[in-house]
């Protein structure tokens, strides 16, 4: 259990917040389904009685061994340990539970995967950072909302969690808009190195001319990613 706090691990314990999830993942028997952190699979047959099938992946060897003993029964279910961020799997619903120390790594994942919708739970810090405005952004505030339709749902306490975070939880509905790739990503995150100047100085970094003299800060998030494109252009 201790390595799962330095993880920043909390596996949910409420199964009226997991029937909540699920409910609104809208998952037909047309979804496949595809889950990051597996746990101890409070989602798995709720998820299963509804898709085509569903693909659950987790780090943690042991908890993968007991999740094929538990879930048997379902010969819809793909589980796998490993690094889900690795995984090359097609899927249309997205769902996870995501481990704080990963939630920036997945939003920038999922960026670069095309899919129809899902359902994630995340800190409440860092949902408040991917829907901040203005001077509270960051590149991943930029990232998300540009790649996703995001609404949140729910806010899950604390106590419906093993072991309890400090935090409260947010769930979020995300919807896929479009895609961007790796280099773009790494790009935006370089931009905001460079927030306090002006696009003009920023573009002479990269031997570029331009004679804006806004900030990244006073750039919309749509201008931030173009700005990324024009550097990338050749």
């Amino acid at each position: 259990m201790i390595k799962r706090k330095l993880l920043g691990q909390h596996f949910l314990n409420s199964k009226s917040i997991a029937e909540f999830i699920v409910k609104e993942a809208e998952i037909s028997k047309n979804d496949v389904v595809f889950e990051i952190g597996t746990g101890p699979g409070i989602l798995i047959p709720l998820m299963c009685e509804n898709a085509q099938k569903v693909i659950s992946v987790d780090t943690d060897e042991k908890l993968i061994k007991k999740a094929r003993s538990n879930f048997s029964q379902f010969n819809n279910l793909t589980l796998k340990s490993g690094d889900g961020f690795k995984q090359k799997d097609t899927f249309s619903i997205f769902v996870s539970n995501l481990p704080y120390s990963k939630s920036k790594d997945a939003i920038e994942w999922l960026a670069q995967n095309s899919f129809s919708h899902g359902i994630i739970m995340v800190q409440k810090e860092f949902a408040e950072k991917l829907l901040a405005t203005s001077k509270n952004r960051r590149a991943v505030s930029i990232i998300a909302t540009y790649t996703l339709d995001i609404k949140k749902i729910s806010v899950v306490g604390k106590n419906n969690f093993s072991p309890p975070p400090k935090v409260d939880s947010v769930v979020l509905k995300i919807s896929k808009k479009t895609t961007l790739d790796k280099k773009l990503i790494s790009l935006i995150n370089d931009l905001f190195s460079y927030r306090r100047k002006t696009v003009k100085n920023i573009l002479k970094q990269f031997n570029k001319q331009s004679t804006i003299e806004k900030r990244i800060d006073d750039l919309s998030g749509d201008e931030i990613v173009n700005l990324a494109k024009q550097i990338l252009k050749k």
